[in-house]
């Protein structure tokens, strides 16, 4: 892991995704690119006039100094650390900077119960998770203990998941954590008997793995509903992150049934991370 970008708007939240990263960028040797959208209206970029022109340079200056203190932060030190002001207007563009950077991770803070739409201005953190290509790890609260040691892997184990399985297996080694996949068993899903799941779950692992040694470690629950399935299991062992599979720029509310991936990111207490398929 060399690079991990952190988008932040000064807030408190802000705050809780810079520190979370920063215990990574101590583990891995990475620098961290801390990242501010201004976005600013075209008016004022394209602006002939002197005022405009001034009031552009005003907030970039603004953020500059905001930065300053924002970074001012004894967990930072020893590490690596780029500001950097963009004035963007579409969130989507952080991807940009990311492979611009050659970054493999992107930490943001959210508003947990409030709501993955509620981060940053507007529904940032999930424009963000719609277009990037690397991972998007979530955070909620402040990162007191921060380390991964068991990560879940929610999953339907169809052939659209098989690239995201991939992704977080490969993530999970990097950070150390042992991958606990799970399938839900649920009435609000696509139920089957025991034998149909170990057929689809074997054929899956022979897809994606090319053998079945990852089998013991997927797990099957019943529960009411994917979400409380998937939440409730992560509970129960005791995991450090829930790792959930996006359909990219289709939204956060295709994974799996209806709005499941969106549902878990805004109500686990737990970081959420999100892999493209």
């Amino acid at each position: 892991m060399k690079r991990i970008i952190v988008p932040i708007d000064f807030s408190e939240h802000s705050e809780f995704a810079l520190e979370a990263a920063s215990n990574l960028a101590k583990k891995y040797g990475a620098e961290l690119i801390v990242l501010h959208m201004l976005e600013l209206s075209n008016a004022i970029l394209t602006a002939s006039s002197d005022s405009l022109n001034e009031e552009a340079v005003f907030y970039l200056k603004l953020a500059e100094q905001k930065f300053e203190t924002f970074l001012d932060k004894p967990y930072l030190e020893g590490i690596e650390v780029t500001p950097i002001v963009k004035h963007f207007k579409v969130w989507s563009e952080v991807n940009e900077v990311a492979n611009e950077h050659d970054a493999n991770l992107i930490v943001m803070g959210s508003h947990g119960a409030s709501g993955i739409k509620e981060v940053l201005v507007g529904s940032n953190t999930e424009k963000v998770v719609r277009h990037s290509d690397i991972p998007v790890l979530v955070i909620k609260h402040n990162p007191i203990l921060f380390d991964f040691e068991n990560g879940v892997f929610a999953s339907d184990f169809s052939d659209d998941s098989v690239e995201p399985y991939l992704k977080a297996k490969a993530t999970f080694d990097k950070l150390g954590a042992k991958m606990h996949l799970v399938y839900v068993n649920s009435p609000d899903g696509n139920f089957r008997s025991s034998p149909e799941i170990d057929k689809r779950v074997s054929d899956f692992l022979k897809k994606a793995d090319g053998d079945l040694e990852n089998f013991e470690n997927v797990n099957v629950v019943s529960d009411y509903s994917i979400e409380k399935g998937i939440l409730n299991f992560a509970n129960l062992i005791g995991a450090d992150v829930i790792a959930v599979a996006t359909h990219g720029r289709k939204g956060l509310a295709h994974f799996f049934e209806g709005s499941v991936s969106e549902d878990i990111a805004n109500h686990s207490t737990l970081p959420v991370m999100t892999f493209k398929i």
